[in-house]
């Protein structure tokens, strides 16, 4: 059996797939990860992967100036795009697809940062998200963006409209984070110390939150990504 094929773009190491390499793996997914400090992505081909997933980080896309990295993954996520190939972005991700499909992309009213439920959107299509309805999900982000043309709504809260959209079957863009896994979440509490300090965040109370929605989250986010996958085009 020919394995398809995913390359996913990894800002900082903790924000890795979490949850969805397990049904990545069991769609029959060979799973490879371009760490971007360390490899240059405008080497890589924007085409060539059956599956393009672009995770998060601790920048911004307006930040290109101070962290190149961000011209050239916004380059390659264009070229992608343009061509309908399958791409996946969460957080950062999918604020730098918004970026590439011509959207704005600014600092939002304030931080989210915690647990809260998604307000999952009705849609024309089966909304993918609809498996997330009553989940509390991981939120953790400052900039919001501006809904890319030809796009779809799939999710909202009150901070921040924009949770999630769809450009067709093969884009999902993803602002909050389905994939964190309970066993890895005080790697996100060590790493981001310094951004929840900042904010006002206490690391107790995520922790004691991720304790109680952690697992749910992870069924949700796992029945999420292979129900997208299964209904991606060629």
């Amino acid at each position: 059996m020919t394995m398809k094929t995913v390359q996913a773009i990894r800002h900082i190491a903790f924000e890795d797939l979490g949850s969805f390499a397990g049904p990545l793996r069991a769609a029959g997914y060979d799973i490879n990860y371009i760490d971007v400090a360390g490899r240059d992505p405008a080497t890589l081909d924007p085409l060539a992967a059956d599956l393009f997933v672009v995770l998060g980080g601790p920048i911004g896309v307006y930040d290109h100036d101070a962290y190149p990295v961000v011209t050239d993954e916004i380059a390659l996520l264009r070229a992608r795009l343009a061509a309908g190939r399958p791409t996946l972005g969460i957080c950062l991700g999918a604020q730098l697809m918004a970026a590439a499909l011509g959207a704005r992309v600014y600092s939002g009213p304030a931080k989210e940062i915690g647990w809260s439920t998604l307000e999952v959107s009705e849609t024309a299509a089966p909304n993918p998200l609809a498996v997330l309805h009553g989940v509390p999900v991981l939120h953790w982000h400052g900039d919001t963006f501006d809904l890319p043309e030809g796009s779809s709504v799939l999710a909202s809260t009150a901070l921040c409209v924009n949770q999630a959209f769809s450009r067709g079957p093969n884009v999902l863009g993803l602002q909050f984070h389905p994939e964190v896994l309970g066993a890895r979440f005080e790697h996100w509490l060590l790493g981001h110390a310094n951004e929840l300090a900042t904010a006002g965040v206490d690391p107790r109370k995520l922790r004691r939150d991720a304790q109680r929605h952690c697992r749910k989250l992870e069924q949700a986010g796992a029945r999420l990504l292979a129900g997208w996958l299964s209904q991606l085009t060629r």
